[in-house]
């Protein structure tokens, strides 16, 4: 087995009474290859996509065009998903008082009504007051959000002319309208 030294002591982290020198040492051999390392490449830059650039750390910056895609796209994304929630919430609500009190049947499923079925019937039933309406609206919000982030990803890969980047974005957008459509017929 194993015993436990009670006199051993754990050296501290910090501390003061200590006093850390560096020193920097001649480089010895002048002529090696880590000058040559050093020289910037002119090579590097060219290989260098059109929209991209270096900094002076040689870090890849981006255009400003597209930092301004990804802040229109990150606030497509937040702010559709935070208006959504809303309308999600008001209909909810709104469901809840007015409908708040009655018994829950479970003893037979109800499948959605008629009018909730296309995107038009949902605009009608909120146009009319319904409640469900409501909530079906923030649904249908939900799910467009990342459908126009999509179809713009697309449109600006057509303006920038990323040719892989359009086909890769273009099946994501048909697939993503396939289901809707495909789930209708």
């Amino acid at each position: 087995m194993y015993k436990f030294n009670p006199s051993f002591r754990w050296p501290l982290l910090a501390q003061p009474d200590r006093e850390v020198v560096t020193l920097t040492l001649p480089q010895e051999d002048s002529d090696s290859n880590i000058e040559q390392l050093k020289e910037p490449h002119t090579s590097t830059v060219a290989q260098l996509p059109n929209s991209c650039s270096l900094d002076v750390n040689k870090n890849l910056t981006k255009t400003s065009s597209e930092q301004h895609l990804e802040y229109l796209l990150s606030n497509l994304m937040k702010y559709g998903v935070l208006i959504s929630s809303a309308v999600v919430l008001l209909g909810g609500i709104l469901y809840l008082i007015h409908h708040g009190a009655e018994p829950a049947g479970y003893h037979f499923f109800q499948a959605v009504s008629s009018e909730f079925r296309l995107p038009v019937g949902v605009v009608n039933a909120v146009l009319s007051g319904s409640d469900r309406g409501i909530i079906q609206l923030g649904l249908l919000l939900l799910i467009a959000t990342p459908i126009i982030r999509v179809f713009i990803s697309l449109l600006a890969f057509l303006l920038q002319r990323e040719f892989i980047y359009v086909i890769v974005t273009f099946l994501v957008f048909s697939s993503l309208i396939y289901s809707l459509v495909g789930a209708y017929y």
